[in-house]
């Protein structure tokens, strides 16, 4: 095991030599804007990675098989994730084979660094919940393009803080709650929207609970982590490796469960699942406008409540059913769906194809590529940050009523808790140092 003094001598040149190119590493070094942006053959979208953990590694993947891009980028302030990454992109490119339109792929701890790159067009968002706003936000003021993993905000106002942002230097935004690229989401979505189950009475969505306290214990942190940058905005506590784990584990840290970082499965599945009710109740943009906690009496779960007095629940179970996703339950009918899950009540419903003037969806079928398109075209693509926005909202309201543990109401159009300055205060949180959006 290294000595804390070569780990502290690691560390310093880590962030001495924040940027380190593939030059470094014996590969030439990066070329410049003229020959791979927007005026290069084939109009090549240039983009920058900012996170490259588990989720990081495998949108990296993803958008390096997109046709039309090109990574030239990426920073994280695990250096074995970085040049794990590294070794990703470089050998994509290299089998691709070794011309002039193939650049080295840079590195950095810092992702202002990235930022500042005039050639970056786009940027992929993978960092803990914590960082997102003031990744997204410094990435619209540097003019760049934004997907940004899911969920869309740490907090409330730090969301607000995205959208203003996104929307002050006209940037195309993507949230990755891919679930909305799936063509059975969809289809369960338009059912629901050309009333084929009647009026919605009720949706239940199954997804983990709100977030705790983080009360791990400290551990020696690693020389090859930047723990203080990885804390960034949030409050200082000593490094645990369940929240980052050695990249030989393979496994997703467990940051989410601890509300200084996360939401709990709340904001973790909650994006994906509430983010399909909103959808499918066309309440994109909108939201509910009362959220109860459980009271172990009358209300069993956690339950929302629409203007039109729709309710939504976080429950496993509704009237002695599994739910396996998200349930709709209409006056006709119910749909359930999930990744692999898809059942409908009538049972022909669930092959019943849309006619050309019901309500269709914006159909997307690779949300990379949406995104993409959206970059080259201009428009919103399918999950844009309003739709993120409202969806993450729902999500986090519910947890501020599992935190203060009584009802509340909400003001979809001032987007504040009425008359309720403890819940209003958990929208947002103070700032570590020297970050602020």
């Amino acid at each position: 095991m290294p000595s804390t003094k070569s780990k502290t001598t690691s560390r310093r040149q880590f962030l001495k030599t924040s940027i380190v190119t593939a030059a470094a590493l014996g590969y030439p070094s990066i070329v410049p804007r003229s020959v791979f942006g927007k005026n290069a053959p084939g109009n090549r979208i240039i983009l920058g990675f900012i996170g490259c953990g588990k989720q990081g590694h495998y949108l990296l993947r993803g958008f390096l098989n997109e046709p039309g891009t090109q990574v030239v980028c990426l920073s994280d302030v695990d250096r074995l994730k970085l040049l794990r990454s590294q070794k990703l992109a470089t050998d994509f490119y290299s089998k691709k084979s070794v011309t002039a339109s193939n650049p080295d792929i840079q590195i950095t701890g810092d992702y202002r660094e990235l930022l500042a790159r005039q050639d970056i067009d786009a940027v992929v968002i993978c960092t803990p919940d914590h960082w997102h706003g003031l990744n997204a936000v410094h990435a619209a003021k540097a003019g760049k393009d934004i997907y940004c993993e899911k969920p869309l905000g740490h907090n409330i106002n730090e969301a607000k803080e995205m959208v203003h942002a996104v929307r002050r230097y006209d940037r195309i935004f993507q949230t990755g709650s891919m679930q909305r690229s799936n063509a059975k989401f969809r289809h369960a979505c338009e059912l629901v929207q050309n009333g084929y189950i009647g009026d919605i009475k009720h949706v239940a969505v199954n997804v983990g609970g709100p977030p705790i306290d983080c009360d791990l214990p400290g551990l020696p942190t690693p020389d090859y982590l930047d723990w203080r940058r990885w804390l960034g905005p949030a409050d200082y506590h000593p490094y645990h490796s369940e929240l980052s784990p050695h990249i030989s584990n393979n496994v997703f840290p467990n940051w989410r469960g601890y509300k200084e970082y996360g939401g709990g499965g709340m904001t973790d599945w909650g994006a994906h699942h509430f983010d399909i009710a909103q959808w499918g109740l066309g309440m994109d943009g909108n939201g509910p406008i009362q959220v109860i906690p459980p009271n172990g009496k009358d209300i069993k779960d956690l339950t929302y409540v629409y203007a039109n007095g729709t309710t939504m629940s976080r429950s496993s179970k509704y009237n002695g059913m599994d739910v396996n996703g998200i349930l709709f339950v209409g006056s006709k009918g119910k749909i359930m769906v999930n990744r692999s899950f898809y059942k409908t009540w009538p049972d022909n419903l669930i092959s019943h194809v849309i006619s050309p003037n019901e309500i269709h969806l914006y159909k997307s079928e690779n949300h990379y590529a949406d995104f993409l398109n959206a970059v080259r075209s201009r428009k919103k693509p399918i999950c844009d940050i309003d739709v993120g926005y409202s969806s993450v909202t729902v999500c986090l309201m519910g947890n501020i009523a599992y935190e203060v543990d009584r009802p509340l109401q909400y003001d979809q159009e001032k987007q504040t808790f009425i008359n309720d300055a403890a819940a209003n205060k958990l929208m947002g949180r103070p700032m570590r140092s020297e970050w602020h959006v």
